[in-house]
């Protein structure tokens, strides 16, 4: 048995009655970066519950027993809080969950990409406001239920740890950055405990707007916001009507990423090939080529090739994860887990030698996130009947639901991180033939992650359909 409970020691005030003037909130979700300065709280890092403003209007609690595997904890990384450790894993499920929901309703001929992380991050900071049914869907459907002996109202501090883990490693030569803030009407008053904890746990500061009188102008603030902290990748993240005179709250996620290969692929190595969509529908491509010592593995029980390329510093890397010749995309995806992605990372060969082809790509995808969770079971909070988040406006106990949620990422990969023009072919001859060495030719659609390594955290997920320009 689970529920959400009132840390409010008057029920009735924690379970408000439906109005029938509902008023909006609008989350923006979109891959960002995290820099290791990004809380507020410069001791967030050292910090223990004790020390920080956790207490929400309402928690949740899982009463649930006890199973087997809770008597025989699975060995988690060095110096990790083990809740630390099952929040990763917790994004991690929703991020592979999410994905085939969104990967049902789309082409196997279209590419995705999308930040699950900052999906997750965003709806966690709603969270915080949230009560009874609404509450508990989010714990659901965001895994953060599967944490153990731990209540809803500690999640915001596992997040804040995560973030450091996260954050605080970034290799200098690479960018890992994320930014939240809230927006909200100027004209309301914002519960204060909802502030606290939002700038505490993820330094998203209250910046006032006049959504009531002037709603355009807002929504060309916020997404000014968010094209400043994304080096202009992502642009227009609130579609115009996303926002009007009802709007209550923007809250904004964003996550940047910017690496370097740790074994570049040589321009002069860049040469024309064919991407194949589909059997019969083919396009020319840049094709990347290297031999080197990577983390490969073969799995042809699950028909798929993965292959991981890592980022300069080792703590970001690229798992590739290619089907092989006569096995599907579409049906790796439909039995796709974290089980067996660890299955594999586990199983591949370290150092091996691997002859690489990869194409050039630039992807960049934008999509409503309201009719995918609502699948997934997130429905309460999407419902102006149903919705309870007495936790977020004071005085609107009653009154406040999300109209939508927003998400648009963006992703571009070559041989060092930086756009260039196609070369010369490569010349294969000439070389000693290497008899152990493995071929990954990714000249046909495939799925990518690109995660935290030492956590297995998935920042970013996508599948590379069409890399064609």
């Amino acid at each position: 048995m689970a529920g959400a409970l009132c840390a409010s020691p008057v029920w009735p005030h924690c379970c408000p009655l439906a109005s029938l003037h509902a008023r909006m909130i609008v989350l923006a979700v979109l891959p960002f970066v995290l820099l290791c300065g990004a809380l507020a709280n410069d001791d967030i890092c050292s910090a223990k519950p004790k020390d920080l403003p956790l207490q929400p209007m309402c928690i949740y609690r899982n009463l649930e027993k006890k199973t087997a595997d809770d008597d025989d904890p699975e060995k988690i990384p060095e110096a990790t809080n083990r809740r630390v450790w099952e929040l990763s894993k917790a994004n991690s499920r929703f991020a592979l969950s999410f994905y085939r929901t969104l990967a049902e309703g789309k082409s196997s001929t279209g590419n995705i990409f999308m930040s699950p992380l900052s999906i997750s991050t965003a709806f966690a900071m709603t969270k915080l406001g949230a009560c009874e049914d609404t509450l508990e869907q989010i714990m659901q459907v965001f895994q953060f239920d599967s944490i153990k002996e731990k209540t809803s109202d500690q999640i915001h501090f596992f997040f804040a740890k995560l973030n450091c883990r996260l954050y605080r490693k970034a290799n200098k030569s690479s960018e890992l950055i994320s930014a939240n803030r809230l927006f909200g009407d100027k004209s309301l008053t914002f519960n204060d405990t909802y502030q606290n904890i939002s700038e505490a746990m993820y330094d998203a500061k209250l910046l006032p707007l006049n959504f009531k009188q002037n709603f355009e102008a807002a929504r060309i603030t916020i997404n000014d916001w968010v094209a400043n902290k994304t080096e202009k990748r992502i642009q227009d993240v609130l579609p115009e009507g996303a926002l009007d005179s009802n709007t209550v709250l923007v809250l904004v996620n964003t996550i940047y990423f910017k690496g370097q290969w740790k074994s570049k692929f040589a321009k002069s190595n860049v040469y024309s090939s064919e991407f194949f969509r589909t059997p019969e529908d083919a396009c020319t491509v840049s094709m990347m080529y290297q031999e080197t010592k990577f983390r490969y593995g073969k799995f042809p029980d699950d028909g798929v090739k993965v292959l991981e390329l890592p980022y300069k510093g080792d703590d970001i890397s690229m798992v590739l994860i290619l089907p092989s010749e006569g096995h599907s995309l579409s049906a790796v995806e439909g039995d796709l887990t974290l089980e067996k992605i660890l299955y594999w990372l586990g199983g591949m060969k370290v150092d091996k030698t691997v002859t690489v082809q990869i194409p050039r790509f630039r992807i960049e995808d934008s999509f409503s996130l309201k009719a995918k969770l609502q699948k997934m079971g997130l429905t309460d909070l999407f419902d102006s009947t149903r919705a309870r988040l007495p936790g977020i406006v004071e005085g609107l106990q009653d009154e406040i639901f999300i109209s939508d949620a927003y998400h648009k990422a963006f992703l571009e990969v070559n041989e060092e991180g930086s756009e260039a023009a196609a070369s010369t072919a490569i010349v294969a001859t000439g070389r000693s033939i290497n008899w152990n060495r493995e071929v990954f030719t990714a000249n046909r659609p495939f799925l990518l992650l690109i995660r935290e390594v030492s956590l297995n955290t998935i920042i970013f997920m996508g599948r590379v359909a069409d890399p064609c320009p």
